[in-house]
């Protein structure tokens, strides 16, 4: 059973979790407004890290049984960009061992589930920031700046 969890941050909006026991299954963005509910670490975790703490995520436990190998390779790739730093679409791609597949980086990227956990807002074009899906590429500048990084 998926619990989902709706978590508010100040300056950022509304976002949600779902939840899976320990295991990630879906994470939204906080964005525009609505009234949240529930609570739980990894909440005040997301809370924590859009206030400016330093965070990776990189212990949170996720659902890829809808990723292919390479899709999982993207995923493990991103999430190894350290905070605060970026790389680009190509550098993704030779990194999880299939060079020049930096548009296929990008559909990975555009069906992120899980946002800052994966943080696809790290990874960049190679001539600039690129685009962040329906959040556009203001919301990723947001991110990266709260992480130190200018583009």
């Amino acid at each position: 059973m998926v619990e989902r969890i709706a978590y508010e941050v100040d300056g950022w909006g509304v976002g949600e979790l779902w939840l899976s026991g320990r295991t990630l299954a879906w994470h939204e963005f906080p964005f525009g407004a609505a009234d949240p509910s529930g609570h739980d670490a990894l909440v005040e975790r997301v809370r924590a890290y859009l206030a400016g703490a330093r965070e990776t995520f990189e212990d949170v436990e996720l659902d890829l049984t809808w990723c292919t190998p390479f899709q999982q390779g993207v995923v493990e790739t991103m999430r190894a960009i350290p905070y605060g730093e970026t790389a680009t679409y190509g550098e993704v791609a030779a990194l999880a061992g299939h060079p020049n597949a930096q548009r296929a980086v990008g559909s990975v990227c555009a069906a992120n589930r899980f946002a800052l956990v994966v943080p696809c807002h790290r990874v960049v074009a190679a001539d600039g920031l690129g685009s962040y899906g329906s959040l556009g590429p203001v919301y990723k500048r947001r991110l990266l700046e709260l992480e130190g990084v200018v583009l």
